[in-house]
């Protein structure tokens, strides 16, 4: 196997017996992304002369005896995490020549722990779409079909881990935006509880939604990234001040005597026959593994999706208002006044699908219509939450698929907004709840295309949906799966 393909665990046990070194499995990846990028798009940002200097510094660090498991692994992140002397683009052209000056504290912690970074990775447009097609950088490509979408919006982030340009990723998930494109591309993607992991340095969208969270090969690389990122940071107001785990103590491979639900509104007439199909077969498994199966009814998931976009695009109204051309960012040329300026700059650097939100995201909270929209918004997203909270009052993880459908064609649903939102429609929930999910490699459509099964956990139940995910993982091959580049 080339060192490209390998996971983070088995990096770092031939880099601990010194029979690779971080060099060299660096510019493996160099080459392999050098390789492949033409035909994916993953990258937004390629910082080869910084991975290489991280890579020699973390052979120093094995040569000390100073090395954490992350310590010489590649990495890549989303462009939507702040880099200090990097360019940082979230995807948008209004921040085409943006440098931050300072780190996301996610990405701080890995930096200590002598990760390499790899670069910056392709997202649809401040992190607002499900098919990675409304970057201003241009569409990133399904490595199991480039003709189709990788999924959204850290398309980037999956796409890189399918088509063996990174070892792991950090994305962003506000809707689904980590699990999908898990799903689509064949890979374990989580998104933790929200206040898990801090938000300071990410560059928001919703910022009561937005959550930070791994993507990887399998699910003890999951648990590795997620238990580097996780933890209190005082600088992010939302995070929550809880001891982490140690999330690999929790891979036991056993699920026996677990309570998986059921919600009878996520198996509907209109799911995809093949995810149908990969999800009465995970059943199955888990079945065989001794999990016992509880019927269960999330009765407001139906309006989760109108609630979702009430609430997400008013936040990204008041978040996105900052870019206006003063301080930071694409300034329109030309402009005879302050007004026309921000006109301008606005006008020019933000693309269809974010002016679409903005304009949503502002009706819903003018005058006249906020309490109509945006509050009646917030009180169903409480009835949301307290249909997950009652559901876990009997069982310990939720089971349900990603995506109602594979991977669709690229071009396919850009013209037609309600089709893509409704492409997220069982992921947003997660997120308006609070809680966390993940995304697993469950099975391939009649076309070859990767399918997803999300396992939910309640509030800070991290260790159980991985514990449920990695035993999924132990008796199935789908993680093994490789996208035909």
């Amino acid at each position: 196997m080339e060192l490209f393909d390998l996971t983070i665990h088995e990096l770092h046990t031939m880099m601990l017996s010194r029979r690779v070194s971080s060099v060299e499995v660096t510019k493996a990846m160099l080459a392999r992304i050098d390789a492949v990028e033409a035909q994916i798009g993953s990258f937004i940002t390629i910082t080869p002369e910084r991975a290489v200097a991280d890579a020699e510094a973390a052979d120093r660090r094995f040569a000390a005896g100073d090395a954490d498991i992350l310590t010489g692994i590649p990495l890549a992140l989303k462009d939507i995490f702040l880099t200090e002397g990097i360019l940082t683009t979230c995807g948008s052209r209004i921040l085409h020549n943006f440098v931050p000056p300072y780190s996301a504290t996610s990405y701080e912690k890995l930096k200590a722990r002598g990760a390499v970074l790899l670069g910056k990775l392709n997202q649809d447009e401040f992190a607002m779409g499900s098919s990675s097609e409304s970057s201003a950088f241009g569409t990133t490509r399904n490595p199991w079909d480039t003709t189709r979408i990788p999924g959204g919006s850290s398309g980037g982030s999956a796409s890189a881990i399918a088509a063996q340009q990174a070892t792991a990723t950090l994305g962003t998930d506000t809707g689904g935006s980590i699990r999908q494109p898990a799903s689509h591309c064949g890979c374990v993607g989580l998104k933790p509880t929200y206040g898990r992991v801090s938000r300071y340095g990410v560059i928001a969208y919703a910022s009561s939604l937005d959550q930070v969270g791994p993507l990887t090969r399998d699910v003890t690389d999951c648990a590795i990234m997620l238990g580097a990122v996780a933890g209190h940071d005082p600088k992010d107001s939302t995070s929550v001040d809880t001891p982490v785990p140690d999330y690999t103590a929790a891979l036991t491979g056993s699920v026996k005597g677990l309570r998986i639900g059921l919600p009878k509104e996520y198996f509907i007439s209109g799911l995809d026959p093949d995810v149908q199909a990969a999800m009465g077969q995970a059943i199955g498994v888990y079945r065989s593994l001794g999990a016992d199966f509880v019927d269960i009814s999330l009765p407001h998931t139906d309006y989760a999706v109108a609630t979702y976009y009430l609430i997400a695009t008013a936040e990204a109204s008041s978040n996105l208002a900052r870019y206006d051309g003063v301080r930071f960012g694409h300034r329109a040329e030309g402009a005879t006044g302050l007004l026309d300026m921000y006109t301008k700059s606005r006008s020019q650097g933000f693309g269809a699908e974010v002016k679409r939100r903005i304009m949503l995201g502002t009706y819903a909270l003018s005058s006249g219509y906020y309490d109509a929209y945006y509050v009646k918004a917030q009180k169903v997203r409480t009835l949301i939450m307290r249909d997950f909270m009652q559901a876990f009052e009997g069982v310990d993880v939720i089971l349900t698929p990603v995506a109602p459908t594979p991977a669709f064609k690229i071009g396919e649903k850009i013209n037609d907004p309600l089709q893509m939102y409704l492409s997220d429609i069982f992921t947003i929930p997660v997120n308006l709840a609070g809680t966390c999910a993940l995304s697993v490699p469950a099975g391939l459509s009649s076309e070859g295309l990767p399918i997803g099964l999300q396992l939910v956990g309640k509030p800070f139940g991290e260790e159980t949906i991985l514990r449920a995910a990695h035993a999924f993982e132990q008796a199935t091959e789908w993680h093994l799966k490789k996208a035909p580049l």
